[in-house]
């Protein structure tokens, strides 16, 4: 959702079906960049299963780019996450 009239600095996406699970750790990977000034969620309610999640950058990079880096950066923490698990299974597994 974009305002009318605006540059593309400032958007808020909808997200269908997600909670705090990403909300919270994509806000914080978006938060990493230098070039965003605000990034927030709010759940719309408790009833409904939906996430607002807003960004606003600095005005020299559209928001949808650090958004998609965000998810982008958090699929990589993701997959680190497990492929260490599963390497430590497999070590668990083999010592047993």
């Amino acid at each position: 959702v974009q305002a009318d009239g605006t540059d593309g600095s400032c958007i808020t996406f909808v997200l269908h079906d997600e909670d705090h699970t990403l909300g919270n750790a994509l806000r914080y990977m978006v938060m990493k960049n230098p070039d965003v000034e605000f990034c927030g969620y709010c759940i719309t309610h408790p009833s409904e299963s939906k996430i607002n999640f807003r960004i606003q950058t600095r005005g020299a990079l559209p928001a949808v780019e650090p958004f998609r880096r965000g998810l982008s950066d958090l699929m990589g923490v993701c997959q680190h996450v497990l492929n260490t698990f599963e390497r430590s299974m497999k070590e668990y597994r083999a010592q047993r």
